[in-house]
C-alpha cells in the first residue's frame, strides 16, 4: 500500500473512531440524564430512537409506554397487549449483564432499576456487577441472620446487654464500591456492627443516595456516628435504624443529617433525652414520618414529643394519643 493510501486509510480510521466515540458520548450523556430525571419523557423518547438503532426491543417498549399513557381508557387493551407480548418475547434477554444471582424486582421500560443479591463469598463482584447495570438506584444485599436457628432469642438477650456486641460479618468486600448511581440501599440483617458500619461509611461513595435502610445491623452509636461523619450521605431523606442499640447520643449524631424527612428508631431505648434530641434536630420540621414506640422514648420522651411545637401537627397529633 502506497504511503498515500496508508495516510487516507488512517485518517478514515481516525474519523470512525471519533464518530463512535461521539456517539457512545452521546448516549452516556442522555443516560445520566435519565438516572437525573427518570420521568423526563423527552429524554426517554431521544433514548429509544438510540436502542432502535442497535436493535433493541425496549427503545419500541419506550414508544409503546409512552403511548400507553396518552391512550383513552377504551383503547388501552389493545397497546397492553402490545406491551406484554413484546415483554414476553425479549425480557429474558434484558437481564444478560446482571449476575446469576440477582433477583430484578422493579424496572423501568424494561430496564432494571431495583435488584436485590444475597451475601455471599463473591459479593463485592455481584455486586459491581449490579453496579454496572445502566438504570440500577435501588440495591438491596440480603442476609441469611434472619433464617439462623435462635437469632430472636438472640436480640433478646442482647438487648438486655449494656455493650453492643461486635459485628460477626465482614463488610471489607464492600469496602470502596462506586455506589454513585444509588438513590437506595438496603442492607438490613446484615451483621455489621460498629466497626463494619464505620468500615463502610468512610469508603462507600454514594453521594446520591437518598434512602439507607439499616434495620438490626447491630451499628450502635458509634455505627450511626461514623455513618452520619461520612461525606456522601448529607443527602439522605429517609433512615431506618430499627432495633439498632441506638441511644441519645446516637439521635443527637443524626443532626448531621438536615434533609431527614423519614426517620425509624423503633426498638431503639432513647430515652426522655432521645426525644428531646430529636425534637432539637435540624431536621425536626420537616420530618414527615416517624416510627417509634412509647416504649423507646418512656412516659417524659412522649410529652416531649406531643408538645414540640416545631414538629407537624400530624406527629404530634399522634403521640398526644399515647
Amino acid at each position: 500500500m502506497s504511503e498515500g493510501l496508508t495516510a487516507r486509510f488512517a485518517r478514515r480510521l481516525d474519523t470512525s473512531v471519533i464518530i463512535r466515540t461521539f456517539v457512545r458520548m452521546q448516549a452516556t450523556a442522555v443516560e445520566d440524564a435519565l438516572r437525573a430525571r427518570p420521568d423526563d419523557l423527552a429524554s426517554w423518547r431521544t433514548y429509544s430512537d438510540r436502542l432502535l438503532e442497535q436493535g433493541d426491543a425496549r427503545g419500541t417498549l419506550i414508544r409503546l409506554e409512552q403511548r400507553l399513557a396518552r391512550t383513552r381508557p377504551a383503547d388501552r387493551p389493545a397497546v397492553e397487549r402490545e406491551i406484554a407480548d413484546l415483554v414476553a418475547e425479549h425480557e429474558g434477554g434484558w437481564d444478560d449483564g446482571l449476575p446469576a444471582t440477582a433477583t430484578v424486582l422493579a424496572r423501568r421500560h424494561g430496564f432494571a432499576t431495583e435488584v436485590t443479591v444475597p451475601w455471599s463469598d463473591d459479593v463485592r463482584d455481584v455486586v459491581e456487577q449490579v453496579l454496572r447495570g445502566r438504570f440500577v438506584t435501588t440495591l438491596r444485599v440480603t442476609a441469611t441472620m434472619a433464617e439462623d436457628e435462635g437469632w430472636e432469642e438472640e436480640w433478646e438477650e442482647e438487648d438486655q446487654e449494656t455493650e453492643v456486641r461486635p459485628g460477626r460479618l465482614d463488610v471489607g468486600p464492600l469496602a470502596g464500591l462506586d455506589a454513585g448511581r444509588l438513590t437506595e440501599l438496603d442492607l438490613s440483617y446484615l451483621d455489621l456492627g460498629p466497626d463494619g458500619a464505620e468500615t463502610l461509611a468512610t469508603s462507600l461513595r454514594a453521594d446520591r443516595l437518598r434512602t439507607l435502610e439499616l434495620r438490626y445491623c447491630r451499628i450502635g452509636d458509634a455505627g450511626l456516628a461514623a455513618f452520619a461523619a461520612s461525606p456522601y450521605l448529607g443527602g439522605l431523606r429517609s433512615l431506618h435504624l430499627q432495633r439498632n442499640r441506638v441511644s441519645a447520643e446516637g439521635v443527637r449524631s443524626l443532626h448531621r443529617f438536615p434533609e431527614l424527612t423519614e426517620l425509624d428508631l423503633r426498638y431503639n431505648r432513647i430515652g426522655e433525652a432521645g426525644a428531646e434530641a430529636l425534637v432539637a434536630a435540624p431536621f425536626a420540621g420537616s420530618l414527615k414520618r416517624l416510627w417509634l414506640y412509647d416504649s423507646d422514648v418512656g412516659q417524659g420522651g412522649v410529652r416531649k414529643l406531643a408538645h414540640a411545637a416545631n414538629l407537624s401537627p400530624g406527629l404530634r397529633s399522634l403521640w398526644r394519643c399515647v
